[in-house]
């Protein structure tokens, strides 16, 4: 994981883990790292993740069991809540990228209609030799 200078690092440690969950890379119920674990991975001080675990067990998306470990949240409901909101900040990137860009709202649903259906992951030809 490579962070940025912009924002917190045990907040960077809360996206990541959010993303995974959405992507099903830690389904509901299973057990992720350790504090000192994850710490030593990241080359970050135990306290971040610390603060970073406490973080998603306030949002009620892990929990920890004292002496067996910390495990995501068992909550269909949860994961999907997760997604929205992961895909409504990928939207709002998104425009915000086209509109510095340039771009219209017309001009970048045209682009997403036209490159959106596409079976190369989204990388249409459109005509402009992308």
């Amino acid at each position: 994981m490579e962070f940025r200078h912009d924002r917190p690092i045990y907040l960077q440690i809360v996206e990541e883990i959010e993303r995974r969950i959405v992507r099903g890379e830690l389904p509901p119920g299973a057990q992720i790292s350790s504090v000192r674990e994850l710490a030593a991975g990241l080359r970050v001080n135990p306290n971040t993740v610390q603060r970073a675990y406490q973080e998603l067990e306030r949002r009620g998306i892990i929990f920890t069991l004292r002496g067996q470990g910390t495990y995501v949240r068992q909550d269909p409901d949860m994961v999907a809540q997760l997604r929205v909101r992961a895909a409504r900040e990928a939207a709002r990137r998104f425009w915000a990228e086209t509109r510095a860009l340039g771009l219209t709202p017309e001009e970048t649903l045209a682009f997403i209609l036209e490159t959106g259906h596409t079976e190369n992951g989204g990388e249409g030809t459109g005509g402009n030799g992308c």
